[in-house]
């Protein structure tokens, strides 16, 4: 039986995703998904975008950094200071046909063992109607779904096969959150120091590594150093 892992939050943390592949210790048959936001506010964001673009086995959906690159690249919002960075990394070539990419990708992907967003969900709501900033995980989406329904969010899932998604890290540590067995968070924060963390599908195991520092700390010094982005 082929696996699937599911990889929370890459955030441009290559050397970090390799690790947990390592970890996974993947058969050639078995895929690869990511829950989004493969960019920004890493070091390597080109080498994670060229992974997903060129292996045939992997997969992202789209996460509310990739749809930030696509809007502020069609002229909707101004680039936020990790859109600029990453631009910067990707390199004005080739980050066209990255945006491009990106614009493409699912909002959701349906999988024979779970549904992976990397939002939210609104209860009551089938797939095909969910909105998409509360797939994606906008702000807006976020402030829509606590005004509308009880918190915390994940206690009403009412969906048919439990739910992977990223976004945030809910437990604050290294652990994922895991809820009733329904819904599995599993954005540990790998950017910021915590962890990669992925789950192997179908039995919903649980692999995880370290990261190597605070990326984004360090890459936002370094980007204001420059002078490519202003400080805040």
């Amino acid at each position: 039986m082929h696996k699937t892992l599911v990889v929370g939050d890459i955030h441009g943390c290559y050397a970090e995703f390799q690790d947990l592949l390592d970890r996974a210790a993947l058969g050639a048959g078995d895929r690869i998904v990511a829950v989004g936001d493969i960019v920004d506010r890493g070091p390597e964001s080109p080498r994670v975008l060229e992974f997903f673009r060129e292996r045939p086995n992997a997969a992202t959906i789209m996460g509310n950094h990739e749809r930030k690159h696509v809007r502020a690249f069609r002229g909707a919002i101004p680039p936020a200071p990790s859109q600029v960075i990453a631009r910067a990394q990707i390199g004005d070539i080739d980050y066209p046909g990255a945006v491009e990419w990106m614009a493409g990708l699912p909002r959701a992907l349906d999988l024979p063992d779970a549904l992976i967003v990397h939002g939210f969900w609104e209860p009551g709501v089938a797939l095909e109607d969910q909105r998409d900033v509360v797939l994606i995980g906008t702000m807006t989406g976020e402030t829509y779904i606590e005004d509308n329904y009880p918190r915390p969010w994940w206690a009403n899932y009412d969906g048919d096969k439990p739910l992977i998604v990223g976004h945030h890290n809910y437990t604050k540590t290294d652990a994922p959150l895991i809820y009733a067995d329904r819904v599995y968070g599993i954005d540990t924060g790998c950017v910021y120091g915590g962890a990669l963390t992925g789950l192997i599908l179908p039995d919903f195991r649980i692999v995880s590594v370290p990261s190597r520092g605070d990326h984004w700390a360090a890459l936002k010094a370094q980007s204001i150093r420059s002078g490519l982005i202003d400080p805040e």
